[in-house]
């Protein structure tokens, strides 16, 4: 199925500081603006979340993360490319970024994903793109749209109708810490 007409009216969504419902690398996500607080708010919202709890921004490309990350490790790039798997890498002082979505402590979660859709999204916003699972939180996280709740896509402002009749499960993303050696910690394997 051809994607482009989602990527428009998601785009648009995106702009307009809506809430947006779409297939991830992983699993089905909600996703905002991750530059704009007002939105990031209502993903809050929508999940019924504790702030405190952080959430996920997907870049398009691994340099990117020199745009959002104020003191990256000096190799980030080529380490990040050589995953092999949705990999989501936590860093420390986030930068640019609504204030909202980024930890007490200063840090963000970071994801470059490889699913052609997502890729697609991101380059055409120009912006990174708030990424969580899209549940109420505490319960299950969708692997597929059907395992989305009636709550959850009717408080979303655009459903993404690509890969809904998709079936193969898909796990979320390895969680990894790199340390000042540039080694990675697992938090979540």
């Amino acid at each position: 199925m051809d994607f482009e007409e989602d990527i428009k009216n998601s785009v648009a969504t995106l702009a307009q500081g809506g809430t947006l419902l779409y297939p991830t690398d992983t699993i089905w996500g909600l996703g905002c603006d991750a530059t704009s607080a007002a939105a990031v708010e209502r993903i809050f919202h929508i999940k019924q979340r504790p702030q405190e709890k952080s959430m996920i921004v997907l870049l398009a490309e691994p340099k990117d993360i020199l745009q959002y990350v104020a003191t990256p490790h000096p190799d980030i790039i080529d380490i990040v490319s050589q995953f092999d798997r949705p990999t989501t890498v936590i860093f420390q002082n986030a930068i640019d970024l609504a204030e909202n979505l980024v930890n007490a402590d200063g840090s963000i979660a970071i994801r470059i994903p490889a699913d052609p859709f997502c890729k697609a999204l991101l380059k055409r916003f120009r912006k990174p793109i708030v990424s969580t699972s899209a549940n109420i939180s505490g319960q299950p996280s969708p692997q597929t749209f059907a395992g989305v709740s009636n709550e959850i896509i009717q408080a979303a402002d655009y459903t993404v109708r690509y890969r809904q009749d998709d079936t193969e499960t898909r796990q979320p993303s390895r969680l990894v810490r790199l340390n000042d050696n540039g080694e990675l910690e697992i938090i979540r394997a």
